[in-house]
């Protein structure tokens, strides 16, 4: 027996309901740190670890070398903004993947929820994670070795925000390659930023690379970060054009990494991949 007309449920349209089903999502995965202490130790103990080990050898090089004592700071500095790149990415990637370890992501496909609140959801999350992981880790850096990262100013915000666009990116193509190939690809989600530390120059200039690879580098937006973090560092320069090459760099990647996020969604969906997953 078919319901009556008026009692047909529709999905609600509109920003506001929009910001409903994103408000939901986020809030589930805040519950999930929320309760459990693990999972916030875990956010927390990896940037921790990092800072320490970096400030130590600092100071220790501060100690030793003249060149070191005139760059304090850019150890610990680069760390810092280098774990906001990761715990970004990682924040945006696992979220996704707690809904495949769960078995969850095929109900949240059949729900209302669209594919961009999906999206904006995630890059929200990653935003909460990375504030529970890196506020901390960023206090006890000035505790431990006088190094204020707010103290950037508005060289900070602009680095903070090319980073988390960048990270994004690296998200989108990671939980992309996850719907296309399955849990076969979760490594990717873990692996994919490392694998371009060695030419993002953060401890080090793209002049140190070989010519070859110079290019490689210059094509990444963290490149530019940390060439920036260098130069206000070492100069006390803040280098805008540095920045906005990074923006522009962001605006491509993330415009390409949602297209292909979209593509491969799509694929899975005529597949039946999605109700398979996990399993």
């Amino acid at each position: 027996m078919s319901l009556p007309a008026a009692t047909v449920l529709h999905p609600q349209t509109g920003p506001a309901a929009s910001m409903r089903r994103i408000r939901a999502m986020v809030r589930r995965h805040w519950f999930l740190i929320r309760s459990s202490g693990p999972r916030t130790a875990e956010l927390i103990f990896w940037p921790l670890v990092s800072m320490l080990m970096w400030g130590f050898l600092q100071s220790h090089l501060a100690q030793t070398t003249s060149l070191a004592a005139k760059a304090a700071g850019l150890f610990v500095g680069g760390v810092l903004l280098w774990d906001i790149l990761v715990r970004s990415q990682l924040g945006f990637s696992v979220a996704f993947l707690e809904e495949i370890w769960s078995r969850n992501l095929g109900h949240l496909m059949m729900s209302p929820l669209r594919p961009a609140e999906l999206i904006g959801s995630l890059m929200l999350v990653s935003l909460m994670k990375l504030t529970v992981a890196m506020v901390p880790v960023a206090i006890l850096a000035y505790v431990f070795f006088g190094f204020n990262l707010l103290g950037l100013g508005l060289a900070f915000a602009a680095f903070f925000a090319n980073l988390v666009f960048m990270s994004w990116a690296l998200g989108l193509v990671s939980t992309g390659a996850v719907l296309r190939w399955g849990m076969g690809a979760e490594s990717i989600a873990w692996l994919i930023v490392f694998l371009l530390l060695p030419v993002s120059c953060v401890y080090y200039p793209v002049s140190t690379l070989p010519g070859w690879l110079q290019p490689v580098a210059l094509a990444l937006p963290s490149t530019y970060v940390f060439e920036g973090l260098r130069g206000l560092v070492l100069e006390q320069t803040f280098h805008g054009d540095y920045m906005l090459r990074a923006l522009l760099l962001n605006l491509v990647y993330v415009s390409g990494a949602f297209v292909l996020f979209r593509a491969l969604l799509e694929s899975a969906r005529r597949n039946g991949a999605l109700v398979q997953m996990g399993e």
